[in-house]
């Protein structure tokens, strides 16, 4: 990947004020930069194949929500070139390094304020994902493009009927980040994560 792709694939996904510090972060250590579609399971990864190395990241992000996802998967490999071994994928090395590279973007000039807020408190003890910290992901999701619609799983009281990627569910318990939902359909279970966008329906209780 040339430098003038990386460049060009920025300027279209991050913050304005964001672009220079993420491409000298490219051009320390180098890697291909693969714009996905939408993947409801992550929003980026980072791997090596051959020596070469290539982050993955969802095209339908948010400016913040990429640029975070970013800098997550930028710290993975940074972690890989420096220790070069298995470690635990979102252990003390890895939340070490990303709170490193974030901390230089957690300004007003880059993060709207109450972005700015949540985040700061986030990276205090930063997780796999934002989106088992309720308050950031719905701070970011203000930022959503036109043509995302739905809402946040936990905001439907237990018992609500919602469709989910074509199916049909009824909410259960919470465990954790995750909702025991059953589909109507199959009458099997699925843990579900809280924060998925779905489909209310109108029944309730059933």
């Amino acid at each position: 990947m040339t430098e003038q792709e990386i460049t060009n694939a920025l300027a279209c996904h991050v913050p304005d004020r964001s672009v220079a510090y993420c491409l000298d972060l490219w051009r320390n250590n180098p890697f291909s930069l693969v714009l996905t579609k939408t993947r409801h399971t992550k929003a980026g990864d980072f791997s090596v194949k051959q020596q070469a190395s290539r982050i993955t990241i969802n095209r339908d992000l948010n400016p913040f929500q990429f640029l975070i996802t970013y800098i997550h998967e930028v710290a993975h490999l940074r972690v890989h070139k420096k220790i070069n071994c298995l470690v635990q994928p979102h252990g003390a090395a890895w939340k070490t390094e990303f709170k490193q590279l974030l901390e230089p973007l957690l300004t007003p000039e880059v993060f709207p304020l109450h972005v700015l807020t949540c985040l700061i408190t986030h990276m205090r003890k930063p997780r796999a994902s934002t989106c088992s910290d309720a308050r950031l992901t719905h701070a970011l999701r203000q930022f959503d493009q036109a043509g995302v619609t739905g809402i946040a799983l936990d905001e439907l009281s237990e018992g609500s009927i919602f469709r989910l990627r074509g199916r049909q569910f009824k909410k259960g318990k919470l465990r954790r980040t995750r909702v025991y939902c059953h589909e109507i359909a199959t009458n099997r279970n699925f843990l579900v994560g809280y924060n998925v966008l779905v489909e209310p329906g109108d029944t309730q209780n059933r």
